[in-house]
């Protein structure tokens, strides 16, 4: 009986041992991030302290429920390191909901109840539950300088009628406490849902997380092919607004009887919210995926490849976003060889789709605006002269105090109206979107219009920024 005492007495000393060195590595993680905020101008976000904050955000939709610890390690790590700093992810799927290790997320499916247990052991998986394992994922990202953006409930659910007002109230509120004291959180509400389906579910979890953590920031999350500012733009919940331009081709657009119809244009949304008062940050947060079938739904259909999703990008950055998300086909629903099915025609594992082309390129696009004053940014299609392009061919312009980007993305000639920045010369240099690499031009006189070729021939995916920096002297 005393061996027996004294086994689980040591035990006991492993278990606070554990738990307190985990909780120590997420204290020191959390003082290494800081909460994201508003700019002064309204158009961007940064930290705390005032630096600028370019979102580059990944769908790891199922991360939290698809994947075990080591794997969230596994799939954290890559997105640090190819310089993602933002993981969309889903709380709750569906309901009910479970994760890998079985652990239910709710009590009799009401979402009003989150199913929660005493302790935390990061080494046994039948002392945690369902909310531990979310709390290890959010720490670990902390410790890796990820933010969380995290969308409560999806959408589906709701519009089923699984979710009362009263109950999306208690479930908001659990979430708000749990997680306000954790620096790396913005939330997400919504989930691929028009505001107007369920419209108030969606307003009392907006007001409720508002209410119980006026510390990080809110969105919304909507439909394909509309724009959280259709429903919530004047919503004091709501800190920034949200597109999804969707996964349609131009001949593919179904939303023509909807108010915004832009097909495959997705920086319209952008200038749409842009000129909206008062002035709100917007982002386009689930463009066309990587690998996924143009269309959607018919896996006969050709996929969207790296060269869209940097169109998308660029586009829809040059516009006046304020970050860009990516998505892969296959990372967004973390396809396992477990799976007895796959969506959307996934047939590649995300432990091998972390590595498709348009991830690694998108960590170009966010240091190349991070290359520049930040905040003086602003979308200018003026410098444009003649032709601005439509659909393919169009010319995309930028501009800070004393330097201009432009955008093509088939590479073809386009001229540009000068003056608009000081100097009497300009510094030329072409920035290539499928490397990060710069390749220097001669300087050009800050007059008149200037005719710009840029390099390779004229095709799809042959894209370019031009960089125009100010000389002054």
């Amino acid at each position: 009986m005393r061996t027996k005492t004294l086994i689980n007495k040591n035990l006991l000393w492993l278990a606070v041992f554990v738990l307190s060195a985990a909780s120590c590595k997420t204290e020191k993680a959390e003082q290494g991030m800081q909460a994201l905020k508003v700019s002064e101008n309204k158009r961007y976000l940064m930290t705390a302290d005032g630096k600028p904050f370019f979102w580059l955000g990944d769908t790891g939709w199922l991360l939290f429920n698809k994947l075990d610890r080591k794997e969230a390690d596994l799939y954290l790590e890559d997105r640090r390191k190819k310089g993602f700093n933002v993981i969309q992810v889903m709380v709750l799927h569906t309901i009910p909901s479970s994760n890998t290790y079985r652990r239910p997320s709710l009590i009799k499916a009401d979402l009003g109840k989150p199913d929660t247990t005493a302790g935390n052991l990061a080494t046994d998986t039948t002392q945690y539950d369902f909310w531990d394992h979310v709390d290890y994922i959010i720490d670990k990202a902390a410790e890796k300088g990820l933010y969380m953006a995290l969308v409560p409930i999806w959408g589906s659910p709701v519009k089923s009628g699984l979710v009362t007002p009263a109950q999306a109230k208690a479930y908001a509120t659990f979430l708000a406490k749990r997680y306000s004291g954790r620096k790396n959180i913005i939330w997400m509400n919504g989930g691929d849902i028009k505001g107007s389906d369920s419209l108030k579910v969606w307003q009392t979890i907006g007001e409720t997380l508002r209410a119980n953590d006026p510390n990080h920031l809110i969105t919304f999350h909507p439909r394909g092919r509309s724009a959280s500012s259709q429903w919530f733009h004047s919503a004091p919940w709501l800190d920034f607004n949200m597109v999804q331009s969707g996964h349609q081709r131009y001949d593919q657009d179904t939303s023509k009887k909807e108010k915004l119809h832009y097909g495959e244009d997705n920086w319209k949304y952008i200038a749409t919210d842009y000129q909206l008062k008062p002035a709100k940050p917007t982002i386009d947060g689930e463009p066309s995926y990587e690998g996924i079938p143009q269309g959607l739904h018919d896996i006969k259909q050709p996929r969207w490849t790296d060269a869209d999703v940097r169109r998308y990008g660029y586009w829809s950055v040059f516009a006046g976003a304020f970050g860009y998300t990516y998505g892969q086909n296959s990372v967004m629903q973390m396809h396992q060889t477990k799976d007895k099915e796959s969506a959307y025609g996934s047939d590649e594992l995300w432990t091998s789709a972390v590595n498709a082309p348009g991830a690694s390129q998108m960590g170009y696009l966010k240091q190349l605006m991070l290359s520049r004053p930040f905040f003086d940014r602003i979308p200018d299609q003026s410098l444009v002269a003649g032709e601005v392009g439509l659909k393919y061919d169009r010319v995309t312009a930028t501009r800070g105090k004393e330097y201009i980007m432009a955008y093509t993305y088939t590479g073809r000639d386009f001229s540009l109206q000068m003056g608009k920045i000081p100097g009497n010369k300009v510094k030329v240099s072409w920035f290539n979107p499928r490397n990060g690499k710069t390749i220097e031009g001669e300087d050009v006189a800050n007059t008149g219009i200037a005719n710009f070729n840029p390099p390779g021939d004229k095709k799809n995916g042959n894209d370019w920024v031009l960089i125009l920096d100010s000389i002054n002297s």
